[in-house]
């Protein structure tokens, strides 16, 4: 199934005209309030009922806030039918986007698309940006991406570590490690991953939560109950992530921001 010509009255700029991915860090565009724009080279998919709705090597990277950068598509690469639903989303930005339900292979997913053929951006006149929880799958080569596109700024160090944490709540210690696995990710603060056999686990409570990450995978949640109370979703165990962060396997990491954590007996 081919795509019907967009709405596109003037001429796109050619994504040749982008810098190359990760080769200009957009953190001060982002901040004067303006979009920043990089052509990126991977092979990106996104699929929706086991169908193809997009297979491309020419995506844009387009940072529309300062944390992540979002996927634009060229047109010709979207296999799906983009239907124009009548809705427009205006951005100070990035001009009027005109909104699409998405259907393929008898699928429709409603309001996933939008395309900006007046945008005051050329790059981004001839794309296509997708809802990423509109579709079932996104893939970057052959491997599944969770959360949203990887940003070639991000970085994570996992290492190990003989400082001393424990971790209190409500005046309970619930964790007490020398042996933590340390991760850096960039912008975020350290977080200290410990083994369970150092967790007072009689007091954990499994929870239905999850989350995903680009770089570290899928997360599971554990509350904690102590003094006849329950704090949700405190504790997150990776039990299979990623290749890159497999060193966080099996072991859990508290909620700094939630709970009482020492290092060192310093407070973070």
């Amino acid at each position: 199934m081919t795509t019907p010509p967009l709405p596109s009255p003037g001429t796109a700029a050619p994504v040749e005209s982008l810098p190359a991915a990760g080769s200009m860090k957009p953190a001060t565009t982002i901040a004067r309030g303006r979009v920043h724009a990089e052509q990126a080279n991977k092979r990106v998919r996104a699929l929706l009922g086991g169908h193809v709705v997009v297979d491309t090597i020419r995506p844009v990277l387009v940072w529309e806030g300062p944390h992540y950068p979002v996927y634009y598509l060229p047109a010709e690469d979207v296999r799906a039918t983009l239907e124009p639903n009548g809705k427009i989303a205006r951005s100070p930005s990035r001009g009027d986007a005109v909104r699409h339900d998405v259907v393929i292979g008898g699928r429709t997913a409603p309001d996933a698309a939008g395309t900006y053929p007046d945008s005051p951006i050329p790059q981004l006149r001839g794309l296509v940006r997708l809802d990423w929880d509109a579709m079932d799958e996104w893939l970057e080569e052959d491997e599944v991406v969770y959360g949203h596109a990887r940003n070639p700024y991000h970085r994570i160090d996992i290492l190990s570590s003989s400082r001393q944490v424990r971790v209190e709540i409500d005046g309970v210690t619930v964790a007490e490690s020398t042996r933590p696995v340390v991760l850096f990710e960039s912008g975020i603060r350290p977080r200290y991953y410990v083994p369970l056999t150092d967790v007072r686990t009689e007091l954990l409570v499994p929870s239905e939560s999850s989350t995903h990450c680009p770089y570290k995978g899928t997360a599971g949640y554990f509350s904690v109950q102590v003094n006849d109370k329950v704090h949700e979703d405190v504790v997150w165990i990776y039990r299979t992530p990623l290749p890159e962060s497999i060193r966080i396997a099996g072991l859990v990491c508290f909620y700094d921001e939630k709970v009482d954590v020492y290092v060192d007996g310093n407070h973070t």
